[in-house]
């Protein structure tokens, strides 16, 4: 069993590949849809990364929240005039150009490398949302389980990305030495 685990080991990464591909192609393809591109404002909002992205000032954007799958014409007026539209579909098409760039590493290791370390960076300002978006955590609604560490439905989306991170290292590296391997021929 462990023989055949070990000859496996590049036949998995390139799994990996073909799942961080997935996951980022359709997370980027979705931000074209209102719903979450509306959904992501306090992330970007609240981060000092991004939020020079948006028109208006961050304080607004609690007023102009609006819930996963309704439609408020006045709260999506405010994201259009905020940027919030026009900025998730760039941040889309990044989150895409990445996942391909991953995904041509079973191939091609020179773009697999940087697919990888894009992933990792990504995953990295990803990751800066937890100490800059308070929404993360829970609010202090009269229970006992309310800031730091309970983490709320988007914190522990967020926290996720660390499995992100470490996936993109691991293809990186593994570019990287597929790339020296070559050389050395």
């Amino acid at each position: 069993m462990l023989t055949l685990l070990a000859s496996l080991q590049s036949r998995f990464i390139h799994f990996l590949r073909i799942a961080i591909f997935l996951v980022m192609a359709w997370i980027g393809a979705l931000k074209a849809c209102q719903y979450e591109a509306d959904g992501i404002v306090p992330f970007v909002a609240n981060s000092p990364f991004m939020r020079f992205f948006y028109q208006r000032p961050y304080a607004e954007y609690k007023a102009h929240k609006n819930p996963e799958g309704k439609v408020v014409m006045e709260n999506i007026q405010w994201h259009r005039g905020n940027g919030t539209y026009i900025f998730s579909w760039a941040l889309g098409a990044v989150i895409i150009v990445i996942s391909l760039l991953v995904l041509s590493g079973i191939y091609y290791p020179q773009t697999g490398l940087w697919g990888g370390l894009l992933t990792a960076g990504m995953s990295l300002v990803t990751l800066s949302f937890l100490v800059t978006t308070p929404e993360v955590y829970v609010p202090d609604l009269g229970g006992p389980a309310h800031g730091f560490p309970y983490l709320a439905g988007p914190g522990r989306l967020v926290l996720k990305d660390v499995i992100m991170l470490a996936g993109g290292l691991i293809i990186a590296s593994d570019s990287a030495a597929r790339i020296l391997r070559r050389k050395a021929v």
